[in-house]
């Protein structure tokens, strides 16, 4: 099996298990919990009338593994916000491309999970009221290896449906996802 059929699979492998997240507020819970947690705190600052925005990005660090984490972040501009993390192994992955390509196809995974609950009914008027986008761990500094990935990036994104953001705006993913993976 070569590199990409081992990082296909990886893909499918985690498509079909659990997305378990943690909080520091809520513990350990399954992607299905968390919209009530996010209602929660919708519901708590709605009368602000502020943007009220779901995130998610993924960073990852090689160890003699990769190790991924993803976020989910919801925020209240102005008001705070709360997130949700996940962490997985996955075999290490060396290639830069290959990397930014699993991190996002991660992120988009999620996205697209966690907009098939939020759809539902009883989330209406917080699905109707919020913008979701993809934080991506790419930056257009000269030194970085991920400038030239990111029209691509973005382009995917863009094309799934969702806002995107990249450094030094994409907080998701190189500020929180990145120290937790750390």
């Amino acid at each position: 099996m070569d590199q990409v059929e081992k990082q296909t699979q990886v893909v499918q492998d985690v498509v079909k298990e659990p997305l378990i997240f943690r909080s520091q507020t809520y513990g350990k819970l399954d992607i299905t919990q968390i919209p009530d947690k996010i209602q929660e705190f919708y519901d708590k600052t709605k009368h602000f009338e502020r943007d009220f925005r779901i995130i998610i990005g993924t960073d990852s660090q090689n160890f003699n593994y990769t190790k991924m984490v993803s976020v989910i972040a919801i925020v209240c501009e102005g008001h705070g916000g709360i997130f949700f993390h996940r962490i997985t192994k996955q075999p290490i992955i060396k290639d830069v491309r290959s990397k930014l390509h699993f991190e996002t196809n991660e992120s988009l995974t999620i996205a697209s999970k966690l907009i098939d609950i939020l759809e539902k009914t009883e989330y209406e008027e917080l699905f109707i009221n919020c913008s979701f986008t993809i934080h991506i761990d790419a930056g257009h500094s000269e030194k970085g290896k991920t400038k030239e990935l990111i029209p691509e990036l973005v382009g995917w994104i863009k094309a799934c449906g969702y806002d995107c953001e990249v450094k030094p705006d994409s907080f998701v993913a190189s500020s929180i996802a990145d120290k937790i993976s750390k």
